[in-house]
């Protein structure tokens, strides 16, 4: 990466533009666009990410130091796996040690090297049990990146994410270890308000922050709670 206000190069001169619409709508157009000019994406391309999500990771990290060598973590809904990749390097240096990592999602997913990949739904018995074998005890840190599919309908998109951030807060709750720590995408604003008051009773230090590879435009930010000290009923 190339330093914490994001990837050098590029310029307005540089702006790669669709050789084609047709058959596009206007906000696949949009998309694709912003995708080809997003210094992120290329960046992520160059140092073989598969989503340039990974570097809000490594910039979470780089501010509040959650990823050392032999922790055991939990990716959710990991796939493509950009979060997994970020994750097994920095806790798993040499492929190996004490430390363990699982990565889950209902899609398939492609290996990482380290992790061992789940296809399992977090919010079934199952899937917990599956993930608490996998780690062979609790975990120390339990990683969301998940966002409901993009509807168009602000309100809407905000609800369902929200809604899988508690989802996340949920299965962390009953997996983390003592002194564990939590760190999900949310949207501000909705429901987000209910879901902070527990996650306050329940850490030592709650905080949210938007790392620089995250869109201006977008109204996603972390939420980051350390000291796990249990979750108290309601």
């Amino acid at each position: 990466m190339r330093g914490r206000g994001g990837p050098g190069g590029g310029s307005r001169a540089d702006s790669v533009r669709l050789r084609t619409a047709k058959g596009r709508s206007a906000s696949s157009q949009r998309w694709l666009r912003r995708q080809l000019n997003d210094p992120w994406v290329q960046e992520a391309r160059r140092l073989g990410y598969r989503s340039r999500a990974a570097f809000k990771l490594l910039q979470l990290d780089e501010r509040f130091r959650l990823l050392r060598p032999g922790l055991r973590a939990v990716d959710l809904g990991a796939a493509p796996g950009g979060w997994t990749q970020v994750a097994a390097a920095r806790l798993l240096p040499g492929g190996g040690g004490a430390g363990r990592l699982v990565a889950l999602d209902l899609l398939e997913m492609d290996p990482v090297a380290g992790a061992d990949i789940l296809r399992a739904d977090f919010m079934t018995e199952d899937g917990l049990r599956a993930v608490l074998a996998a780690l062979d005890g609790e975990a120390d840190l339990v990683l969301s990146d998940m966002a409901a599919p993009a509807t168009g309908h602000a309100a809407t998109d905000r609800a369902r994410t929200e809604a899988l951030c508690e989802a996340a807060w949920d299965f962390a709750a009953r997996a983390l270890a003592p002194g564990g720590a939590f760190v999900a995408k949310v949207y501000r604003g909705g429901t987000e308000r209910s879901l902070l008051a527990r996650v306050n009773r329940a850490f030592a230090a709650v905080r949210h922050a938007k790392p620089p590879a995250s869109r201006p435009e977008s109204p996603e930010t972390y939420l980051v709670a350390r000291g796990f000290r249990g979750a108290a009923e309601g």
